[in-house]
C-alpha cells in the first residue's frame, strides 16, 4: 500500500493533550489518527451500503407488484389476526 502524507493545523493545545492521551494507551498520534480515519470511512461506507441494498429490495417489490405477484388482501388480513392471536396467547401465559 502506497503511504501519503496528511498535513493539517491543529491548536497547539489540542496537540499537546492529544499527543498525552495517545501516549497513556501506549499509541502514537498518528496510528490513533489512522484507526479514527478508517473508523469514519467504515460508518460513511455501512450507512451507503444499507441504502443500496434497501433500494434493491424497494425496487424488487415494485417489480414483483407491476408483475402482479401479490398477496391478496385477505391472505394478509388472515396471517396477521393469526399473529395477533398467538401474540395475546403467548402475552396471556407468560403472565403479562
Amino acid at each position: 500500500m502506497t503511504e501519503a502524507t496528511f498535513t493539517f493545523r491543529v491548536d497547539e493545545a489540542l496537540k499537546t493533550e492529544f499527543a498525552a492521551a495517545a501516549k497513556a494507551r501506549d499509541r502514537s498520534g498518528a496510528q490513533l489518527l489512522r484507526d479514527f480515519m478508517r473508523d469514519f470511512v467504515r460508518q460513511e461506507r455501512d450507512p451507503a451500503e444499507h441504502d443500496a441494498w434497501f433500494r434493491r429490495q424497494v425496487q424488487v417489490g415494485l417489480d414483483a407488484a407491476a408483475a402482479g405477484d401479490l398477496i391478496p388482501d385477505e391472505t394478509v388480513e388472515a396471517e396477521a389476526a393469526a399473529w395477533r392471536r398467538e401474540t395475546r396467547r403467548r402475552l396471556a401465559g407468560s403472565g403479562s
